[in-house]
């Protein structure tokens, strides 16, 4: 039995002193119990929380990641990087999308992500032909995450059109191909990997590239209860074509094709009614909320304050990688708020919620929640059967040097830009140790040689 005590640790009815956590070589959480003293020779740390699951990620874009930020010939906007994306998109190798995606899911594990939900749609070699075995690409994903030990989610993209109405995809876009018949096989492919540390879900890229008939034949296709996430409302051009070509706002637009329930991740929801807002809430699926993209593309504020008033769920993603970090997409997620209400800890100042009024502590504990939704693994909370994900936060630090453990997340969100995970531990393995990743500089060195080569292109 592997173990560890945590004089302080952030278990699901808050934070506990004095914690044993044991974890089985299946990589489960055995045992958590507070309230304890240290068995002799247990490894001991001051500040333990569960990892946070990343619920939206495009891997390959992490290689792009801070080489667009040029201003262009005309006002730059989503779409204009949409068409710069497209062409990167259009070199890379699976060799590389392998290389790539595991440097990135080291970045991750560093910052304190344990799990990623891999929103993959480059599916098809660079002529737009199939691979011999048509998981060719997704495999490569996970291999990465082999690599790295990062929990993961797989979501398979089906993109069959350029925008609504059936519009033919670009030559641009020819990688992307594939409907409901395509993912459901590669999905099957994909079928023989699925474990405690790997899910298998489906996205529909968005109701720009999937129609009405097209979602319904997907949906009816997957297993039971996998995950099912798609883009959607991120930008109001997308929100106005959809209502020149449906008549209703995006969401409602989903929600009148299929029945939108847990399982479901709407991915940005930037732009969002007042009645689309109650709707998500009500429905149970999760918000996927990427603020540093979202900020980076110029997309908008989601409409947070209303949308938790309404008791929805939320969870964070990194989406195109200018970041790694959920500190940095919490502070955003909040700070972002702040700026559009001209008001300080939006997320806690809600009619109603009473039942914490720490910003730090509920963000990280709703971000958590949403998350572990998303991915459809069993993960989020230090509790006996879940997956020992965790951090070990660095007290060493000024930042938390003797800090009452319900102070502790407000200044690991809301202090400084140092990296204040110490340890993590994902699936029962240790992966970082005192700040560094155990293959850190053999997947940095193939991620180098992959960029050079795509650069040289």
């Amino acid at each position: 039995m592997n173990a560890l005590f945590a004089r302080h640790a952030l278990l699901p009815e808050g934070w506990r002193a004095d914690v044993l956590l044991e974890w089985d070589a299946r990589g489960d959480l055995s045992a958590v119990r507070a309230g304890t003293d240290a068995p002799a020779g247990t490894e001991c740390a001051d500040y333990v929380l569960p990892g946070m699951s990343n619920l939206h990620s495009h891997a390959f874009q992490r290689a792009m990641a801070g080489l667009v930020e040029k201003a262009g010939d005309t006002r730059d906007s989503f779409w204009t990087w949409r068409e710069l994306m497209y062409r990167f998109a259009s070199r890379i190798t699976p060799e590389q999308i392998e290389a790539v995606a595991a440097q990135l899911q080291v970045e991750c594990l560093r910052h304190g992500y344990t799990g990623i939900c891999e929103f993959h749609y480059l599916q098809r070699d660079p002529d737009g032909e199939l691979y011999a075995n048509p998981a060719e690409t997704a495999l490569r994903i996970a291999a990465a995450a082999s690599q790295s030990g990062i929990g993961l989610t797989l979501l398979p993209v089906m993109y069959s059109h350029a925008g609504f109405k059936e519009q033919p995809l670009q030559p641009t876009q020819k990688r992307f191909r594939t409907d409901p018949e395509l993912v459901l096989r590669i999905v099957d492919r994909l079928e023989g990997l699925r474990g405690p540390q790997l899910e298998v879900g489906a996205a529909p890229h968005s109701l720009r590239a999937a129609s009405g008939s097209q979602l319904r034949e997907l949906v009816a296709g997957m297993p039971a209860g996998r995950p099912l996430h798609i883009h959607i409302a991120e930008q109001q051009l997308e929100v106005q074509q959809c209502l020149d070509a449906t008549g209703m706002r995006p969401v409602d637009c989903l929600m009148n094709a299929v029945e939108v329930g847990a399982r479901w991740c709407l991915v940005h929801a930037t732009h969002l009614s007042e009645g689309e807002t109650v709707a998500l809430a009500a429905s149970g699926a999760v918000a996927g909320l990427c603020p540093t993209t979202e900020a980076n593309l110029g997309d908008g504020l989601f409409p947070l304050a209303p949308y938790i008033g309404a008791g929805g769920v939320f969870g964070i993603g990194s989406d195109s990688h200018v970041s790694q970090s959920p500190v940095e997409e919490l502070r955003w997620l909040e700070y972002g708020q702040r700026l559009a209400r001209q008001q300080r800890n939006v997320a806690v100042a809600i009619e109603g919620n009473d039942a914490c009024r720490d910003v730090g502590t509920y963000l990280w504990r709703q971000a958590l929640r949403g998350g572990a939704q998303a991915s459809g693994r069993a993960v989020g909370s230090l509790a006996a059967g879940r997956r020992a994900d965790l951090l070990v936060l660095d007290s060493a630090h000024p930042n938390l040097d003797g800090l009452a453990a319900d102070e502790v997340l407000g200044r690991f969100l809301f202090c400084g830009n140092d990296n204040l995970v110490r340890d993590v531990l994902a699936g029962g393995r240790w992966v970082v140790r005192d700040g560094r990743h155990i293959d850190q500089d053999g997947i940095a060195r193939r991620y180098t040689q992959a960029v050079r080569a795509l650069r040289s292109m």
